[in-house]
C-alpha cells in the first residue's frame, strides 16, 4: 500500500476552501478579497465572508470561502493574496 501524496494529503478537489488574510485595517481590505480571488482564477462565496479586528486595531483578520477545482488555484489563492500589498500574511 502506498502513503498518501505529501502534496494533497487532507484535500479533496473539487471543493469548498476558507482562506483568511490578515491585512492592514485602513486598507478595508473586505471589499477587495473577492475581486483579488477572482484574479486567481476561482469563485468567492461572498455571503461567507466574514472579518474579525486585530486586538490593537491595526490589522483585520478577513476570511471567506470559495470553490476551487485544483491544488494548482489553491495555491494560486495564497499567491495572489500574499502579492496584495495591503496583506501581510495568509492562513
Amino acid at each position: 500500500m502506498n502513503p498518501p501524496d505529501t502534496e494533497t494529503r487532507g484535500f479533496s478537489f473539487p471543493g469548498t476552501f476558507e482562506v483568511t488574510a490578515f491585512a492592514y485595517a485602513e486598507a478595508a481590505f473586505e471589499t477587495q478579497i473577492a475581486a483579488v480571488l477572482a484574479e486567481a482564477g476561482v469563485t468567492a462565496l461572498t455571503a461567507s465572508l466574514r472579518t474579525r479586528p486585530s486586538s490593537k486595531g491595526n490589522f483585520n483578520a478577513v476570511s471567506i470561502s470559495f470553490l476551487c477545482p485544483d491544488r494548482a488555484h489553491y495555491d494560486r489563492v495564497h499567491e495572489v493574496l500574499k502579492a496584495h500589498p495591503a496583506v501581510k500574511w495568509t492562513l
